[in-house]
């Protein structure tokens, strides 16, 4: 899926204010743009009304990016901006995700957080389990070490 400028500027926002530095979670443009050169990735946006639709002037909220293999799929990249947090985009958003995940017939969705990461509870809302750890996965910017954790959701199609 090729991305319009405009749309991964929109990406490259949101990702810039909701991933705190110190994790280093964030990617970089380019790999972003890299990304969303392969057929099987694909991204949403959520405006902060709601909607997947944007005019020039319309901030974006928050957006996923995914990737599909055979009958699975994976959530890359998920963030809501920090000033449109509690306000139940991320579980649109995430719906969303999954129901499009769902209709092009995938099995299972999986993503990959740090230990800790807040987004957990919203993660545990929509079904998803912790199906493994990969030790000391994530470096901090202080040499620290987090565990990712993997999680799966099975869709019932």
């Amino acid at each position: 899926m090729i991305a319009p400028k405009d749309d991964i500027d929109r990406i490259m926002s949101v990702m810039e204010r909701a991933f705190p530095a110190e994790f280093g979670e964030a990617w970089n443009r380019r790999q972003v743009s890299d990304a969303l050169l392969v057929s099987n990735c694909r991204y949403g946006l959520i405006a902060p009304d709601g909607s997947p639709n944007f005019y020039e002037d319309t901030d974006t909220a928050g957006f996923f990016m995914g990737r599909s293999v055979l009958d699975e799929e994976e959530l890359l990249l998920f963030a809501i901006a920090p000033e449109y947090r509690r306000k139940g985009l991320g579980h649109l958003l995430l719906a969303r995700f999954v129901s499009e995940a769902r209709g092009h017939g995938m099995g299972r969705v999986f993503l990959e957080m740090r230990r800790g990461n807040p987004a957990g509870v919203l993660y545990a809302a929509h079904g998803f389990v912790e199906v493994g750890v990969r030790p000391s996965y994530y470096r901090c910017g202080d040499g620290t070490r987090l565990d990712a954790i993997s999680q799966e959701l099975v869709l019932d199609n």
